[in-house]
Formats: C-alpha cells, structure tokens, sequence
C-alpha cells in the first residue's frame, strides 16, 4: 500500500442523530450528524413516524386532497345506450 493517501479513521467518531440520540461509530470524520437513527426508525422503534423531507410529504397530501376535490366537483356523464332494432 502507498502511504499517506488514505484518510485518517477515527475509531471513536461520535454520532449525533437529529432526535439527540450519540453513539459512537468509525468513520473518516470525527464528528457525524444523522437525521435518523435505530432509536428513532420505524423499523426498529414499531412506531409510525413520517420523515418530512423538504415538505415532500404535506405536499403530496395537498395534492391528494385536491384531487379528491376535483373528482367532486366533476359532473357526472352520462352513457346512452343505443336500441337495438328487432
């Protein structure tokens, strides 16, 4: 191996999770910071919890809610059947 190419690792890096959960981890950075961890997954945690990135997930239920409102407020259209000539 050439020497001093690699990063150096930190094998006591601290990381710091958005719900304010710390633990520690290897890394090339000493210091991390997550917006979620296994203390606040779903997965692990059995809990519901919607992960709102940038507002995607209001916007969605805005569109959701104004299509439901567009599908009201359409008319309902009629189909005509034809009769048959005996």
């Amino acid at each position: 191996m050439k020497k001093d190419i690699h990063p150096t690792y930190y094998p006591e890096a601290v990381a710091k999770c958005a719900c304010g959960n710390t633990f520690k981890v290897g890394s090339t950075k000493p210091e991390l910071n997550v917006e979620i961890c296994s203390a606040c997954h779903p997965f692990y945690t059995g809990k519901e919890k919607l992960i709102d990135t940038a507002g995607r997930v209001e916007r969605y239920r805005k569109l959701q809610t104004r299509g439901k409102e567009m599908q009201a407020k359409k008319p309902v259209k009629k189909i005509r059947v034809k009769k048959q000539k005996k």
